[in-house]
């Protein structure tokens, strides 16, 4: 399964900057991969990882702003149609566990 998380935080102020940086901050370190601006992802293996990962999103979501989460298999994800743009051939796309950056 993949986790997809959606963010539209405000940085109008500097604590509103300080909140956004320390959760963007906070999915890569919990390794979530950026696919656009203010969208990560990130492979679970499993409901019960899901549920963790959810359980410990929820503990660092900033006061402000918008956060979502969409829960998605494999092969919906795989199902991505490029529309405008292309696809860059160093993106991480893959279904195996070991990730070499």
């Amino acid at each position: 399964m993949r986790l997809l998380v959606f963010f539209d935080l405000p940085v109008t102020t500097a604590k509103n900057l300080h909140d956004y940086a320390k959760f963007r901050k906070f999915l890569i370190r919990e390794g979530y991969l950026q696919m656009q601006e203010s969208v990560y992802s990130k492979i679970v293996l499993n409901q019960i990882t899901e549920e963790l990962e959810r359980a410990k999103l929820k503990k660092q979501l900033p006061p402000k702003g918008l956060v979502q989460l969409l829960v998605v298999t494999e092969k919906q994800f795989a199902s991505i149609e490029f529309l405008v743009g292309f696809k860059e051939h160093d993106e991480i796309n893959t279904t195996s566990r070991l990730v070499i950056l």
